[in-house]
């Protein structure tokens, strides 16, 4: 079984495109997920959002398309397209789409005892 799935191997992919907003909604597309890391795409339409939370790994957002706020501790971050913001894990975090945005979402978490 592939560590990365939903994706075809050994090709060359434009990764914005492999997932797309919709009026109203938030969608995700997992890539990987294990004890050891996560990775998803995201597509935010304008106005939604993810509300505080935290993560028991470090989470790396990287913006593919659009713009992002994302409020990190209590301070925001406007984050563009080519841009990336690390949030320290069990730091609270929330997301939301100044305008439609994607992401990808790469969360480390630390080593199972």
């Amino acid at each position: 079984m592939p560590y990365i799935r939903n994706l075809p191997h050994e090709a060359v992919l434009p990764l914005a495109e492999l997932v797309s907003a919709q009026p109203g909604q938030i969608v995700s597309r997992t890539l990987a997920q294990n004890p050891a890391v996560s990775l998803t795409l995201f597509a935010f339409a304008e106005g939604e959002e993810i509300s505080t939370h935290d993560s028991a790994g470090d989470a790396m957002v990287q913006v593919l398309e659009g713009v992002g706020r994302f409020t990190v501790g209590g301070t925001d971050h406007l984050v563009r397209a080519g841009e990336v913001l690390v949030m320290p894990a069990r730091i609270p975090h929330a997301v939301y789409a100044e305008e439609a945005f994607k992401m990808l979402l790469t969360v480390v978490f630390p080593p199972q005892s």
